[in-house]
């Protein structure tokens, strides 16, 4: 099959898998602002940061691993049963320590110790399910890993909707229901769903785990490591990147607005979610493309077309977010949280940037140079950083949203600058640059002056694609018309 077919076929499912999901849950944000107000919001904000950052720490770059040594070694049984036994041991590790010192962990995070257990619990379930997710990806088992992800995510919102919506109202017709049912409790509510659709998927998932061999290589897994510690710290620099903005505005801001500004940030942050879905079920995709195709007769050309054609939609979906604005706010439900929605068009770009590096890094994955990619996130996390702490007390979100988009900007012009040296690739840059300034220049206009008007963000659009199918119009039918 035309390996531009099957990327397309695995990124849309795994597209499906991620953005489908997603899109469900996105109907809990009209939820949370309608029922919770911007200070109960910059909560949950928090937790799920929380949530992100650990998951990072409790994967330990052990999934890109099991793709890279996958495709290396002649004994691939043994690849997923070590990578499998070091994530086991390594959560129950962090299960039983978090237990221990529970009140001593949520007190330093800021958070309600009843919380922090309960999403010990996800994180431990998220952890053990980080292979077996891994190996039905290396095995193109896109149909299952798609599956499993939606069950979790419509197990999660009916659980949502049912304790916080029909649990308080029905709770006085059926004694059961009575019995579960605790007053104020609706935050807990949230997390809870969130534990049993972990768990939930972990069962799903046991199948994998009582076929495993287990057997442990120590040599292999000092190898898998060396490659992974890197990994891990691009990976920390990410979700630094990615989560500490809303960490930050807490620690940073006076305690009497900090979670209310976490809140509405949180809130709006979830309008850019669109690019974020987009560049994550791409980058599912793209993963395994980069390791197969790297001893194929000119892997180049193939990384070089599919990164153009990620910016060409990317910059369509920057283009339709900023000029519906107006209509996607709706899912907002409380007009106090749109106090953030100015940081939106500067958050979409910078996820775009990140969606570029990621196609940009697959210079250091395939020549096993990680340690480049640990220090690019790296320099990105200090951007973050130095941004955040110096301008959030004077600027508050505003400054967290230019942040986000000088990191990824930086990560993505060093991913470039440094792969020309160690496995040049020839880019479209012209091409490229014509279709980012346009989409840019065209999202500036849609917002800044015409957002009012939003025929005139359509024509923006409807020239845009017209422009960009005409200048690709052949190479399209081409590849389309491979088998």
């Amino acid at each position: 099959m035309n390996p531009f077919k099957t990327l397309f076929k695995h990124t849309f499912v795994y597209g499906l898998a991620t953005v489908l999901p997603r899109m469900l849950s996105f109907l809990l944000v009209p939820l949370y602002t309608k029922l919770f107000s911007d200070s109960d919001y910059g909560i949950i904000t928090l937790v799920f940061s929380y949530l992100i950052f650990f998951n990072v720490i409790l994967s330990y770059g052990m999934e890109t691993t099991v793709f890279r040594f996958f495709t290396k070694q002649d004994q691939k049984g043994k690849v997923v049963s070590t990578a499998t036994l070091s994530i086991l041991f390594s959560s129950l590790l962090f299960l039983v320590l978090s237990v221990i010192f529970s009140a001593e962990i949520s007190t330093a995070l800021d958070l309600n110790a009843y919380h922090y257990k309960l999403i010990v619990w996800v994180l431990f379930f998220d952890a053990i399910c980080v292979i077996p997710f891994a190996y039905l990806r290396i095995n193109k088992k896109s149909i299952r890993y798609a599956v499993i992800k939606i069950i979790n995510v419509v197990i999660n919102l009916g659980l949502n909707l049912f304790l916080l919506l029909k649990l308080p109202t029905w709770k006085n017709d059926f004694e059961f229901l009575n019995r579960i049912y605790v007053a104020d409790f609706r935050i807990e509510y949230i997390f809870i769903s969130f534990v049993i659709s972990s768990g939930l998927t972990f069962l799903l998932l046991s199948p994998f785990f009582l076929k495993l061999k287990y057997q442990f290589d120590p040599k292999l897994w000092k190898s898998m490591m060396k490659y992974a510690l890197p990994v891990l710290i691009a990976g920390l620099a990410f979700s630094i990147n990615e989560t500490l903005d809303k960490i930050l505005l807490n620690y940073l801001l006076p305690e009497n607005i900090a979670k209310s500004q976490v809140g509405v940030y949180g809130a709006c942050y979830k309008l850019a979610m669109f690019m974020t879905l987009f560049a994550t079920a791409y980058r599912l995709g793209i993963e395994p493309f980069f390791f197969s195709h790297s001893q194929t007769k000119n892997p180049k050309k193939a990384y070089a077309l599919v990164t153009k054609y990620f910016v060409i939609c990317g910059i369509f979906i920057l283009l339709f977010v900023v000029v519906f604005i107006d209509y996607l706010k709706l899912i907002i439900q409380n007009d106090v949280f749109y106090e953030a929605l100015d940081v939106v068009p500067i958050l979409l770009l910078a996820n775009l940037c990140l969606g570029i590096y990621h196609n940009l890094s697959v210079w250091y994955k395939i020549t096993d140079r990680t340690r480049f990619g640990a220090i690019i996130s790296s320099i990105g996390a200090f951007v973050t950083l130095a941004i955040n702490i110096i301008f959030i007390p004077l600027y508050g979100f505003k400054a967290s949203a230019i942040a986000t988009l000088c990191a990824y900007c930086s990560m993505m012009l060093l991913s470039y600058t440094l792969g020309q040296k160690y496995y040049k690739i020839k880019y479209p840059l012209k091409r490229l640059a014509i279709y980012t300034l346009l989409g840019i220049t065209f999202s500036a206009l849609s917002f800044y002056l015409f957002r009012e008007q939003v025929w005139i963000g359509v024509l923006f659009i409807l020239g845009y694609l017209i422009l960009a199918y005409t200048f690709e119009k052949q190479e399209l039918l081409h590849y389309l018309k491979k088998t």
